[in-house]
Parts: structure tokens; C-alpha cells; sequence
């Protein structure tokens, strides 16, 4: 009895790979994102600052290229690999994980951390076929076999890159092979590090100097005076100039639909799915905090963060509002600018994202395409007659993009019409019918959707 007590619990998985397992079976059995079980697992840890990026290194390694390693664990593995359990099944991972990409772990450490965490938890007769699969896997790791890429291109591209093979097949079909495969390869990038200066708390000029002080090296917007992304992955936010509000951590994308908005100090906006805050933020910095902006959300705990995030920005001119969106009646007059940040499926943010891609599904677009169009559709109720309405997403799929904006604009032809993007952007980011597009292996950015909408009577 002794011994299982001994055992029990989570105090098993300790270190930076027992951790990466625990995390990964709970990523497993529920529907928990990754980015928020991994943030409050480095906020309560106690790992070395060096430990914490390989955790996330790790971690995120894994759920980006899980596709391709459960292709070749499935292949090495006697039985069903789906049916494997899972402390076997996520440590396997984790190893090959290191195997296929971590230089800097000797295949034999790699396999050997895996063989004693397993016996640890699971006893000798699991670690041995743990130990088995890895070694077979690293005794032919040339010769490994994928769907053959002529005969069988959705397959090979989803094996070889991991990506859900109905996503492979859509992208398939509308973008084509060659650009499917340069998509996948961006989406399976490393994150980069973007940071939005704060002009409400410093100039550009001032911040630059900052950042040049303490040595990190940085890469200027190719699309907004105020961003600029870190040449590597650094715990920022320990830097005493985030607690001071000079910058907030957003990627470049998300400027796009706040400037096609063309806020102006001293206007009433409303920005109808508010939380976290890093479109409020922006919108409240490009009118020098005049004028009002009321930002909505349902939830209280997510407003408790936003307020959190705009209180440290120095945000003075946000007024926030636990509401139901779909249920909001203002207060006054309608509003001269609205931002409708929509829900979505967030299939343009799998760079920094990973486990978006294996959460989704077709159902699921459809059900947040009527949510979108519902949302528009209330929006639109609250605008003032010559007032700006934009329509965003983090997604890339036309179904919760231009075809929400085509079914608004089919029913409400009389009252609003397509503004085009291109009067304010780079002729690279507007697609088509005129809207924002930015695409992360044309833009080197999120994907995000943006449409402008003005209120003609």
C-alpha cells in the first residue's frame, strides 16, 4: 500500500518531460486549449526560466507535429497505437518529438527518459515496448515511409505535415497543391513574437531605444508604424516596460481591423466581442483615449482579464459591459464605429495555435458561420447612418469570411454597402472582393479576414 501512495497522484510527473506528458493527456481527454493549460502551468512551476522554453518547446512541438509522429508511432507500434495508454502513448511522443527535431538531445537520452518515466508509472512490461518502438524507430529513422506522394497527395501532405486530412482536401481544392504545401509549412513555423507599442505610454522612437538597450534584436512591421516582431522567443513579459504598459503582445494581423475601422478621438465605438482586450487596446490608443468605447462580453472573468490588460495599457476611455452581445442595447445614441470581432475557428492562428487544427471540424464552421451572421446582424442595428462597421476573423476559410459579409449584404442591400480595403491597405493584402486577406505563407503573419461595411441610410 505504501508504495502506491507513494505513486500516486501528480507528483510523478515531475521534470520538463514528465510535465510535457501530463499536459499532453489532458490535451488528450479534454477539450482544454493548449496555450491556457500551458500558461498556468509556467505561471505555478518553479522551472528554471531555460526549463520553461523547453516545456513549451516541447509541448507545442508535439501537438504541431502530431500527425506526423503518430504516422510513424502507429507504423512501428504492434497493435492499435490509438488504444495505447496514454502515459505509453504521450511519452512516446514526447521522445520521438525529440528524436525527429531537438538537436540538442542525444537520441539515447531521449529514449531512455521515456523508458524509466513509463516504468515508473506504468511497470516493466510497458517500458520495454517503449523502449522497443523508439529503438526500431531510430535503427531505420532513414528509411521511413509516408503515403506516396504522387498516387496519394491529401495523405502524404497530411501525414508529412500534420494536418487533419479534411483540411488538407479543402485547402486542396480551393488554393491548389503548390500553395497547400506552402501553407501547411508556414502553419508548422515556430511562432514569432510580436509587440504593438503603446503610444498612449511612450513614442516608437523612445521604445525602439529600449529595446535596443537591452539588447533584443528586432524586425520592423512591413504593415503598421507600431509593431515590431523579436527576432527570437523571449519570457517578455518579465521586462519591466510590459508591466508599465509600453507594448502589448499581439500579432500584426490584428492591427488590420482596427485601423480599416478609422476610429477618430472623440467618437462613440463599440466593440462587440471584446475580451482579451488587444483590438480595445489598439482602438483606445489610435483616439489618444477620447471619445468612448464600449466593449462587451458575457463572461465576467473574461472582462476581469481585459480590464486587467487595459488598466496596464494606461486605457481611460473603455467602459465595459457584461452583456450578451446578441441582447446589448445601448444606452443614448448609436455608435459611429463598430468593431465586430467575431468568434471563429481561429484555422489562421495554427502557427502560434497548434491544437486549433485538430480541434475543428466542418460542423463546427458551419454552426460559427450562423453565429458570425447573427452577430453582423445585430451589429448592424447600432450603427449610425454614415457610421463604419468592420467585420473581422483570425480564420482564412471563406465560409466565415466573405460569404458571412455576402448573405449580410444580399439581405440588407438598401442600408450598407462594401467600403474596399484597398483605400487603406497594401494592395497584397486585399483579396478579391475587396477585403482584408493576410494569408501566413504569402504576409509572414496570423491569418485574419476583414470587411468593411458603411451605413448608407
Amino acid at each position: 500500500m505504501s508504495e502506491v501512495k507513494e505513486f500516486s497522484g501528480l507528483n510523478l510527473y515531475k521534470g520538463i518531460r514528465g510535465i510535457a506528458v501530463k499536459l499532453l493527456n489532458r490535451i488528450d481527454r479534454t477539450d482544454a486549449y493548449l496555450d491556457k493549460m500551458l500558461e498556468i502551468e509556467l505561471k505555478n512551476s518553479n522551472l528554471h526560466p531555460k526549463d520553461k522554453a523547453l516545456l513549451f518547446e516541447i509541448v507545442h512541438g508535439v501537438i504541431r507535429w502530431l500527425g506526423r509522429i503518430d504516422w510513424i508511432l502507429t507504423g512501428f507500434y504492434k497493435g492499435q497505437f490509438s488504444k495505447c495508454i496514454p502515459n505509453v502513448k504521450n511519452a512516446m511522443r514526447v521522445a520521438l518529438y525529440q528524436i525527429l527535431f531537438l538537436d540538442k538531445v542525444p537520441e539515447f537520452a531521449a529514449v531512455n527518459e521515456a523508458v524509466e518515466f513509463v516504468k515508473k508509472l506504468q511497470g516493466e512490461k510497458s517500458a520495454n515496448l517503449t523502449n522497443a518502438v523508439l529503438r526500431n524507430i531510430i535503427r531505420n529513422k532513414e528509411g521511413i515511409r509516408y503515403p506516396n506522394k504522387e498516387d496519394d497527395k491529401i495523405n502524404f501532405l497530411s501525414a508529412y505535415y500534420s494536418h487533419p486530412s479534411w483540411l488538407v482536401k479543402r485547402w486542396v481544392k480551393r488554393f491548389g497543391e503548390d500553395f497547400t504545401e506552402d501553407l501547411l509549412i508556414a502553419n508548422n513555423q515556430k511562432p514569432t513574437l510580436s509587440l504593438r507599442i503603446n503610444k498612449l505610454k511612450t513614442t516608437r522612437e523612445d521604445f525602439l531605444e529600449l529595446l535596443k538597450k537591452v539588447k533584443l534584436r528586432y524586425t520592423h512591421s512591413k504593415f503598421h508604424d507600431e509593431f515590431v516582431r523579436l527576432n527570437n522567443l523571449t519570457n517578455i513579459q518579465d521586462w519591466e516596460y510590459f508591466g508599465k504598459g509600453y507594448f502589448s503582445i499581439q500579432d500584426e494581423s490584428t492591427g488590420l481591423s482596427c485601423k480599416l475601422l478609422d476610429v477618430k478621438a472623440g467618437m462613440k465605438v463599440l466593440d462587440l466581442c471584446a475580451a482579451p482586450g488587444g483590438k480595445t487596446g489598439m482602438l483606445a490608443d489610435l483616439m489618444k483615449n477620447e471619445g468612448e468605447i464600449i466593449a462587451l462580453d458575457k463572461y465576467a472573468s473574461r472582462l476581469k482579464v481585459l480590464k486587467k490588460n487595459l488598466d496596464r495599457l494606461g486605457v481611460t476611455n473603455v467602459n465595459m459591459v457584461e452583456v450578451d452581445a446578441m441582447e446589448y442595447e445601448p444606452d443614448g445614441e448609436l455608435f459611429d464605429r463598430i468593431l465586430v470581432d467575431a468568434p471563429c475557428s481561429g484555422l489562421g492562428t495554427i502557427t502560434k495555435k497548434p491544437d486549433i487544427k485538430w480541434k475543428r471540424d466542418m460542423g463546427e464552421l458551419r454552426k460559427l458561420a450562423d453565429l458570425q451572421y447573427r452577430l453582423l446582424t445585430k451589429a448592424s442595428t447600432l450603427l449610425k447612418k454614415d457610421g463604419i462597421l468592420v467585420y473581422s476573423t483570425c480564420t482564412i476559410e471563406p465560409d466565415e469570411n466573405y460569404e458571412v459579409i455576402e448573405r449580410f449584404l444580399k439581405d440588407n442591400s438598401l442600408e450598407f454597402e462594401l467600403q474596399p480595403a484597398e483605400d487603406t491597405f497594401h494592395k497584397n493584402l486585399i483579396d478579391d472582393k475587396k477585403c482584408i486577406q493576410s494569408l501566413p505563407n504569402i504576409h509572414k503573419i496570423d491569418g485574419s479576414f476583414a470587411a468593411k461595411l458603411v451605413k448608407i441610410k
